[in-house]
């Protein structure tokens, strides 16, 4: 008798969890969360060799630059140390890119050991007072 209601409560307990973390939309399905998409931005310079590589992208806006550089970094697989520049696609000139925003990325030993950084480990900084124009 003892086993049978410690196994009701059990049960009901899961269910209540369940119910509580469980959501639906109006079609009946289950709401899943979901990552903001990355403005549109342009790669310009993608290094593919070596053990530090170069990474040039370039946007229409300063808005969301770290979910740019997330969308950049999350693509990238290769063992190798990435150095990412964010820039503006407008106001640079042919001596002088119009810097938004820089970011490391460590993949792997050799990654780590020329960023600074842990193995898997992001670093993205913003420039402060940028403007796209």
């Amino acid at each position: 008798m003892r086993i049978r209601h410690t196994a009701a409560v059990a049960a009901t307990m899961l269910l209540a969890l369940t119910a509580c973390t469980s959501s639906s939309n109006d079609d009946g399905d289950t709401a899943k969360p979901t990552e903001a998409a990355a403005p549109s931005y342009e790669i310009t310079r993608q290094d593919d060799t070596g053990n530090q590589r170069q990474i040039v992208v370039e946007v229409e806006t300063t808005k969301d630059l770290k979910a740019v550089f997330e969308d950049v970094a999350d693509g990238l697989d290769d063992e190798a140390a990435y150095f990412v520049t964010i820039n503006c696609a407008e106001g640079g000139s042919d001596t002088a890119d119009n810097r938004l925003a820089n970011g490391r990325v460590a993949v792997g030993q050799m990654g780590a050991a020329a960023t600074g950084l842990n193995e898997g480990d992001r670093e993205f900084e913003p420039l402060d007072g940028v403007t796209c124009p």
